[in-house]
């Protein structure tokens, strides 16, 4: 009898959950192109799964969707929260179908959100928190979740914490004085030399460059610890920051 080599194990890859408004599939395209476009290192060949709940009975041609996300450099893996018929359709176009948990999904991560979502809570932040220098845009207060942030150019500093849920995007260097629980894209742009710091890593997720860890490889070593996080011969490693007297 020949030997089985292939072994199914668990394991996690950070899938981003694409929320769908509506069936029109031209906007959705735009949408794709202008995230991508603000962060092609982490963004380019991204894992979607498409949340289809806000749909309904609405029609919606699954080919066309999976079609319309591949063509933007996404790839479409699946979607969730659909009736038995949409999953049934979704089966026959070549998408696996999900069901996403509704509990505590305020703390899951989700980095693509409709354009709309994300202009409505960009404009929720009071213009005098925000201060934009020469070389760096400056945030000071907390960041909810739901939340992001982009200094596009330039490096990131929010005084404040960044809540579960937030997301906070820099084609530089980040500096958080406060908690890191969200996510932070650093070198959205692929700028190799930037750098993330922060006064406690909690994250969802780190990146730079396009080189990422999800907080199940934060905890094992620096879970809340004072650092700055940085990509060494095409890997992440976390330096301590010097110690403060009081």
């Amino acid at each position: 009898m020949p030997q089985i080599s292939a072994q199914l194990k668990g394991s996690l890859f950070p899938l981003s959950v694409l929320q769908l408004e509506d069936n029109n599939l031209d906007k959705l395209k735009q949408q794709l192109a202008s995230k991508l476009e603000q962060a092609p290192s982490f963004f380019y060949r991204a894992p979607l799964v498409i949340n289809i709940e806000h749909i309904g009975d609405k029609e919606l041609d699954f080919s066309l969707l999976k079609r319309s996300i591949e063509e933007k450099d996404f790839i479409c893996v699946g979607i969730c929260n659909g009736s038995p018929l949409q999953k049934k359709q979704a089966r026959v176009a070549g998408l696996a179908t999900l069901q996403q948990p509704k509990a505590d999904s305020t703390a899951k991560p989700r980095l693509l959100e409709d354009a709309q979502a994300i202009s409505d809570n960009a404009t929720s932040i009071p213009e005098q928190s925000e201060v934009t220098a020469k070389g760096v845009k400056i945030v000071k207060q907390n960041i909810r979740s739901g939340q992001q942030i982009y200094a596009q150019g330039c490096d990131l500093v929010i005084i404040g914490a960044v809540g579960n849920g937030a997301e906070v995007i820099s084609d530089g260097s980040i500096h958080i004085y406060g908690k890191l629980r969200g996510r932070a894209i650093a070198g959205a742009k692929g700028n190799k030399e930037s750098a993330i710091f922060c006064q406690s890593i909690e994250a969802e997720l780190v990146s730079i460059a396009g080189t990422y860890w999800l907080s199940e490889a934060i905890q094992k070593t620096h879970w809340q610890q004072a650092g700055f996080i940085k990509l060494q011969q095409e890997q992440l490693i976390v330096e301590a920051l010097p110690a403060t007297n009081n």
